[in-house]
């Protein structure tokens, strides 16, 4: 593995680590650009840590996703495939993400150029993202591709205002200072969300910032704010509070309109994740007369897109916050066939569970990137429903769950999607129909 180069390049390469089956190493010098490089359209590749296939053409990024998910099926589920179909691209390749989260340092990045320039720099706090692999260093961004604006003028302008009334920076070492995250969502709808995390309860700092914010901002519909005291960054489990506005904001994808809490989980690129969903309704193809599990539901958007296509949907999350969104969103939308239930999967789909709401004609699961339990799988094959439509971001973990399901299930179709161009990720939709 050799980050920042493209297959066709020819390198000089020194070996940084070694592994039983791999190594990975480090370009020394280039002598011949592949002919399927593109030019970099982002001041900060190379040492920005997001967006690193963005000097890969798309259409070649398409190309190594879809293989990426092919040899993990076949490689690690080790089952019989059908054709696979040609995964579905992205019509926005920029300025496509809803959400990002960024981090105040006192203890700016300095670039290789920055280090062997003669500027000084004695002012080193930066807002942005983390440098990979160096939890305590922070990059200043400039301009993100990733948001549309004025994700990156609020941005900006929060860094502008920090600095001119001298509050602190944190410092992820030592742990002090006052501002320590930012997360901005906008919505297709317009609507835009902004929470910024405080290390320390100063109100003069904080009610100082948000009114500056609001006053420069006044698109802003939900401005909120977050006291964490802890060492990690997660606020899950933290109050966040409403300075002004709601306190959330409202996504419409579709016909159906989601309400996004500051703890939301919710698909990131909007316009794919109606595709997303698309494909599992064209995957599953309900009757009408279901009944459909739908497992890790979130904030059920799953869950509330099928409804109306089945006879009742079970949505099990563990996330308690994200359960309540789920029932809100259904709420929202008038739909009354769906019920929620919060707590480890493993814990809740037991066999008194499914005596109590049904055996489910169909299982849909959207697990996190580790994939289902082993407890989970084994329980799905107890319960043996009819179909399993599988959504996953990780087609590796993904394709370990087939395998261990392969006694009863065959995969009747598979469909990557792509939400993150630019990057290696990728979402993959498999259909499992009972041998």
């Amino acid at each position: 593995f050799v980050p920042q180069t493209v297959p066709g390049d020819i390198v000089d390469v020194q070996v940084t680590k070694k592994r039983k089956s791999y190594m990975e190493g480090r370009v020394t010098k280039f002598h011949k650009y592949s002919e399927k490089r593109v030019e970099p359209f982002c001041d900060h590749f190379g040492v920005c840590g997001g967006c690193k296939w963005q000097f890969i053409s798309y259409e070649d990024q398409l190309s190594n996703k879809q293989r990426t998910v092919e040899d993990s099926l076949k490689r690690i589920a080790k089952v019989e495939l059908p054709e696979i179909e040609a995964i579905l691209p992205s019509s926005e390749t920029t300025f496509y993400r809803n959400k990002l989260e960024f981090t105040f340092s006192n203890k700016e990045w300095l670039t290789q150029e920055q280090i062997e320039s003669d500027e000084s720099f004695d002012n080193r706090n930066a807002l942005g993202f983390h440098v990979p692999g160096r939890f305590d260093k922070v990059l200043h961004i400039e301009k993100c591709h990733l948001q549309r604006d004025p994700s990156n003028a609020i941005r900006l302008a929060t860094k502008a205002y920090v600095e001119e009334n001298k509050l602190a920076f944190f410092d992820l070492r030592k742990q002090k200072g006052l501002l320590r995250n930012m997360i901005i969502r906008t919505t297709s709808t317009g609507e835009i969300m902004v929470v910024i995390s405080f290390f320390t309860d100063y109100k003069t700092g904080i009610f100082g910032l948000l009114d500056h914010l609001k006053e420069k901002f006044e698109e802003i519909t939900s401005l909120m704010y977050v006291i964490n005291h802890k060492k990690n960054d997660t606020i899950t489990d933290l109050e966040v509070k409403s300075h002004i506005g709601p306190d959330h904001i409202t996504e419409k994808i579709g016909d159906l309109q989601f309400k996004i809490g500051p703890k939301t989980f919710f698909q990131t690129n909007t316009e794919q994740a109606e595709n997303l969903f698309k494909t599992v309704l064209n995957f599953a193809k309900f009757k009408g007369d279901e009944l459909v599990y739908d497992l890790y539901t979130g904030s059920g958007s799953i869950a509330n897109h099928i409804a109306s296509k089945v006879k009742e949907v079970v949505g099990l999350e563990y996330v308690p916050e994200s359960i309540e969104d789920a029932k809100t969103n259904s709420k929202l939308n008038k739909i009354k066939n769906t019920s929620y239930f919060a707590g480890d999967i493993k814990d809740l789909l037991t066999e008194e569970f499914v005596k109590k709401h049904g055996k489910p004609d169909v299982i849909i699961t959207d697990p996190p990137r580790p994939g289902m339990h082993k407890d989970v799988v084994a329980r799905i094959l107890e319960i043996a429903p009819a179909k399993i439509v599988y959504v996953s971001c990780n087609s590796a973990t993904q394709a370990r769950d087939l395998e261990l399901l392969s006694d009863k299930y065959k995969v009747d179709k598979s469909q990557a999607v792509d939400m993150f161009p630019h990057t290696t990720h990728i979402e993959n939709v498999v259909l499992l129909l009972i041998k």
